[in-house]
C-alpha cells in the first residue's frame, strides 16, 4: 500500500517548480486500519483533507496497493455528500465511461507501478474553504513464502500530517510464532511512535508519529515518511494434517509440514543469450547463477543451457552438483555473451531431452525446468501457440517448467499460459538494480521441495464449491490453502492431506474460536473462498481451451460481481460532482503485457 497525497492549483500553465503552494490543501488525517484474520487482510485507507484556500483547489488521492489484492469499495465525501464507487462488469463499465469520453471527460484508473505494487489514483476539484474524504478498501490473502507471511505498505504522504498512523490487528487462532516490523524510512525518533503488543494469538502494530517525529529536521516542514513499513509474522504449527477454521458454513484449511526431508532436485537451466541481453541484463543473470550454483545441495543433479538462435549445453547430461562440477558450470557461466537470436523452442525441447535421457537419477526426486527470457521468439519456430503445443507435449506432465520474463518486452501471455500448462508458474523480473536478487530470491522459493502429488481429502457429499486440492508439488516455507462450504448436517469435517495424515475437525467447536470477536470482519472466510476461487478460476482460463476459458470467466465475473471485488473481468466506475471530468474508471491490471490507460490521449500505462 503506499500513501500519497498530490495538491495542484488548477491554474493552466503555471510552474510549478518555481511558484510555492502555500496555501494548499491539507492532509488532516491520514489512519490506515489493516484487520489481519487467519491470513486473509481487510486494509481501510481513509484521507481527509482540507482546502485553506480562497479558491478551488486540485485534490489527488494515490494508494499504491498489492497486486494481489481486490479493491472492495471506494468513496468520496465532499462537504457531507458522497460519491461511492460502483463496482460493475467491465465491458458494462467501458460503456459508461467511452460515453464520458464522448463528452470530453476522462477517467481514472489503476496502474501495476512495480514490482508487487498498482497504483490508484483518482483527483477532484474542491471548492474553497471545503472538505473532502477519501475511502479505499481492499482485500488480500497474505501469501507464505521462505517461512513468513509479510503485509507490505508504502509510506509517501509527501507533507506533514496531522493525524497519521498505521494500525494493524492480526488474529492467528493457530498461535503468532514470530513477529517483526521493518521500515525503510525509520528513524530514532519515529521508532518511539512505533508500539507493538503481542499475545498468543493476537498482535497489535501501532505506528502513529506526531508532526515533530515526522519532520526531517525541526527548522523544515519536510516529511521522513517516505518509503516501505513491513510487518512479517509466522504462525505456530503441529505435526498433523493441518489447520481448519470454520465461520457461518465455510471453512479453510492450512497445510505447511514442517521439518521433512528435502527432494533432491534434477534442474536445468536454461538461460537466453540473445542479443538483447546485452549489458546491465547478462552480468545480472550471470551474478545470480554464480550464487545459486553455490546453493545447490550436492545430492542435487543440474545442467545449464544458453541459447540465441543456436543453443549450447555445458554438458549433455545431468551431472551430481560436486564442488568440481559447480566450479566447471560457474566457469561456463563466466563465459556467456549475449547476441543472436533468440529460439526458445529448441532450448526448452533440448533441456526435456536431456531430463529424458537422465540415468542413475535419486528415486525420489523432482525434476524441474527454469527458462530465463527477456524476448521474443525469433529464431527457429516462432509461432507460440506451436511452442506451446510442442513444451506441453515433451513434457508430458513429467517435469515442472518456470518461465522468468525479463522486463517488458517479453510475451508474458505466452510464457505464463506455457508455465501453467506445465505444473509450474510465470514471474516477471523487473529492469531495475536488484533484478539478480530477483533471480536468486525465485530460485530460493522452488529449490527445496518436500512433496510431490498432494491431495487434500474431504468426506463426498459433505463439501461444496472446494478450491484447488491437487497440488503437484510443495515447496518448503510456503503453505497450501483449500476451501469450501461445508453441508448444514456436519458436526465432523475429517480432512487429510494423500491419506497418509488424517484428522477430524468439529465444527461447532471451530466455529466457535470466532465468535464475539470485534476485530472479525463479517463473514471473511466466506470471502477468503470467494477471492480464493476467484483467483484460481483466472489462473486456470489463462491455459484453457477457448470454450472452457469462457465457462471459467463467466463463473469468476459471476462471483466478482456477488462480492464485490474489483477483478480483470470487473470495474469500478467513480462518478464527480457536476462540472467536474465526471466519470473515472478504475480497472484490475495484469502482469501479462502492457496496459494503456482509459484516457482520451491513450498514455501508456506500465
Amino acid at each position: 500500500t503506499t500513501l500519497t497525497v498530490k495538491n495542484f492549483l488548477l491554474m493552466s500553465g503555471l510552474n510549478l517548480s518555481t511558484f510555492s503552494l502555500k496555501p494548499f490543501p491539507l492532509v488532516l488525517s491520514l489512519p490506515t486500519r489493516i484487520k489481519i484474520t487467519s491470513r486473509f487482510a481487510h486494509t481501510v485507507i481513509t484521507s481527509k483533507i482540507i482546502n485553506r484556500a480562497n479558491e478551488s483547489r486540485e485534490a489527488t488521492f494515490e494508494v499504491e496497493l498489492p497486486k494481489t489484492a481486490f479493491i472492495t469499495n471506494f468513496s468520496m465525501s465532499i462537504d457531507g455528500k458522497v460519491y461511492p464507487g460502483i463496482i460493475k462488469e467491465k465491458a458494462s463499465a467501458q460503456r459508461e465511461y467511452d460515453a464520458a469520453v464522448s463528452q470530453g471527460q476522462s477517467a481514472g484508473l489503476v496502474k501495476i507501478t512495480g514490482r508487487k505494487l498498482e497504483q490508484f489514483h483518482v483527483s477532484v476539484s474542491i471548492a474553497a474553504a471545503s472538505k473532502v474524504t477519501f475511502e479505499l478498501v481492499y482485500e488480500e490473502l497474505l501469501k507464505r513464502q521462505l517461512g513468513l507471511f509479510e503485509l507490505l505498505i508504502k509510506v509517501r504522504p509527501q507533507q506533514l500530517v496531522k493525524h497519521f498512523q498505521i494500525d494493524v490487528h492480526i488474529f492467528e487462532p493457530q498461535g503468532i510464532r514470530f513477529l517483526e516490523t521493518d521500515s525503510t524510512f525509520m528513524t530514532n525518533e519515529l521508532t518511539e511512535a512505533l508500539t507493538k503488543v503481542q499475545n498468543e494469538t493476537k498482535a497489535h502494530i501501532l505506528f502513529k508519529p506526531t508532526v515533530d517525529q515526522q519532520k526531517v529536521n525541526p527548522e523544515l516542514d519536510e516529511t521522513l515518511l517516505n518509503g516501505d513499513f513491513l510487518v512479517r509474522y509466522d504462525v505456530k504449527r503441529v505435526a498433523t494434517a493441518g489447520d481448519i477454521q470454520i465461520v457461518n458454513g465455510y471453512f479453510v484449511h492450512y497445510f505447511a509440514p514442517q521439518e521433512m526431508p528435502v527432494f533432491p532436485k534434477n534442474v536445468i537451466f536454461v538461460i537466453d543469450r540473445s542479443g538483447s541481453m546485452a549489458g546491465r541484463k547478462i552480468e545480472q543473470t550471470r551474478e545470480a547463477l554464480l550464487k545459486i550454483l553455490q546453493d545447490l545441495r550436492p545430492e542435487d543433479h543440474f545442467s545449464c543451457i544458453t541459447f540465441n538462435n543456436k543453443v549450447s549445453e555445458w554438458k549433455s547430461a545431468l551431472l551430481q552438483a560436486t564442488a568440481e562440477n559447480v566450479a566447471s558450470a560457474a566457469g561456463f557461466v563466466q563465459t556467456i555473451m549475449a547476441r543472436g537470436g533468440t529460439d526458445i523452442n529448441h532450448a526448452l525441447l533440448t533441456a526435456v531431452r536431456v531430463l529424458d535421457k537422465a540415468e542413475r537419477l535419486p528415486e525420489q526426486s523432482v525434476s524441474m525446468i527454469i527458462l530465463l527470457t527477456d524476448g521474443q521468439p525469433t529464431s527457429g519456430e516462432s509461432k507460440v501457440e506451436v511452442i506451446q503445443e510442442n513444451i506441453q507435449k515433451a513434457v508430458n506432465g513429467k517435469y515442472a517448467l518456470f518461465c522468468l520474463g525479463f522486463g517488458f518486452d517479453v510475451s508474458y501471455n505466452f510464457l505464463e499460459k506455457m508455465a501453467l500448462s506445465n505444473g509450474g508458474i510465470a514471474r516477471r523480473l523487473y529492469e531495475n538494480a536488484d533484478a539478480a536478487l530477483q533471480l536468486q530470491g525465485f530460485y530460493q522459493e522452488v529449490a527445496t521441495p518436500i512433496l510431490m502429488k498432494i491431495e487434500m481429502r474431504y468426506p463426498e457429499n459433505a463439501v461444496e464449491g472446494l478450491t484447488k486440492n491437487n497440488f503437484k508439488l510443495f515447496f518448503e516455507g510456503s503453505e497450501i490453502i483449500v476451501s469450501g462450504k461445508i453441508s448444514n448436517e456436519l458436526d465432523l469435517l475429517p480432512h487429510g492431506s494423500d491419506l497418509t495424515l488424517k484428522e477430524e475437525a468439529n465444527v461447532k467447536e471451530k466455529e466457535q474460536v470466532f465468535q464475539n470477536q470485534s476485530y472479525i470482519f463479517g463473514n471473511f472466510i466466506e470471502r477468503l473462498w470467494a477471492y480464493l476461487t476467484i483467483q484460481q478460476l483466472l489462473e486456470k482460463s489463462i491455459s484453457a481451451q477457448e470454450e472452457q476459458q469462457k465457462a471459467l470467466e463467466a463463473r469468476a465475473l459471476e462471483l466478482s460481481l456477488q462480492y464485490g471485488f474489483v477483478t480483470p473481468l470487473t470495474s469500478m466506475v467513480v462518478t464527480k460532482p457536476t462540472g467536474q471530468q465526471q466519470t473515472e474508471l478504475a480497472n484490475k491490471p495484469t502482469e501479462a503485457g502492457k496496459w494503456v490507460l482509459n484516457s482520451p490521449l491513450g498514455m501508456c500505462g506500465c
